[in-house]
């Protein structure tokens, strides 16, 4: 990408960074990332990653928005009530930046295409909100070797960490299955501050910043959680398990199946 006057400007501040620079801004215009979900966390992701030029954001999601997303759901607004979520998000991440390119999946992610969707990009983000789609995300990136970012929130709670497979900690390394049905409530039921999500959100956006630029130190071998309630955070750390159904040393998993679990974006029920 040519750097004109405009897009100079546009991105000073990230130029203006020692750890960034024009060398920087270029890794992210070359840069392919995908978001997994355009709701609570997707929705601060996409706005972030499209203002500081990543150059190709595919972004998943099958729902529609709805009125109750809007609490938290930041890329949406009123008159988007009843389009399909990507298209919303499409829309006002081009309108950001129209120097990026945005594919849209109008699809949920599933053990027959998430293999094929992934292996374009060099880095996913885990913005869902179910245990299924969660070890879904870990397991195909871990057999494809594409880094990513988990994140989950309930409540006022968030948690996160950054997975390079075959270097670092996986979710499953740390939780090695889903929980029992019905184990742990869903944001539905149990509520979310719609700022946690922004929180946790925007971590993550900076977890993929830094990853593309090569800039600080990422969030590996370390699960990040905090308790917004009182605004407490915590670096719990975390190692590569050796029994690891998908990394470990004789990992059991290799081909992907869907599991139907209970939409919850926490693992609060066995979280460090």
């Amino acid at each position: 990408m040519d750097f004109t006057d405009d897009r100079l400007t546009r991105y000073s501040r990230n130029i203006l960074l020692k750890d960034v620079g024009v060398k920087g801004q270029q890794k992210l215009f070359n840069a392919k990332v995908l978001i997994v979900g355009a709701g609570g966390l997707g929705s601060p992701i996409a706005l972030y990653l499209a203002a500081a030029g990543v150059g190709t954001i595919g972004i998943a999601d099958a729902d529609t928005v709805d009125l109750s997303n809007l609490q938290r759901q930041i890329i949406h607004f009123t008159p988007d009530v009843g389009q399909p979520k990507v298209d919303s998000a499409a829309r006002k991440m081009q309108s950001l930046n129209p120097d990026i390119t945005v594919r849209p999946y109008k699809e949920y992610l599933v053990a027959d295409n998430i293999r094929n969707i992934i292996r374009d990009y060099d880095f996913v983000i885990d913005g869902t909100d179910s245990f299924a789609a969660k070890f879904l995300i870990n397991d195909a990136c871990v057999l494809d070797r594409i880094p990513f970012s988990h994140g989950g929130i309930l409540r006022f709670q968030g948690q996160t960490m950054t997975v390079l497979p075959g270097e670092t900690a996986c979710y499953r390394c740390v939780f090695a299955a889903p929980p029992p049905k019905d184990a742990v409530p869903t944001c539905s039921q149990a509520g979310i501050l719609g700022a946690v999500a922004g929180m946790l959100g925007t971590i993550q956006a900076a977890e993929t910043l830094k990853f593309i630029t090569g800039a600080g130190t990422l969030l590996t071998n370390t699960l990040l959680t905090f308790d917004a309630k009182e605004m407490n955070f915590r670096k719990v750390p975390v190692h590569r398990n050796r029994r690891c159904a998908v990394c470990g040393e004789n990992a059991r998993i290799r081909e992907l199946v869907d599991e139907e679990q209970p939409s919850c974006d926490l693992r609060a029920a066995g979280a460090p």
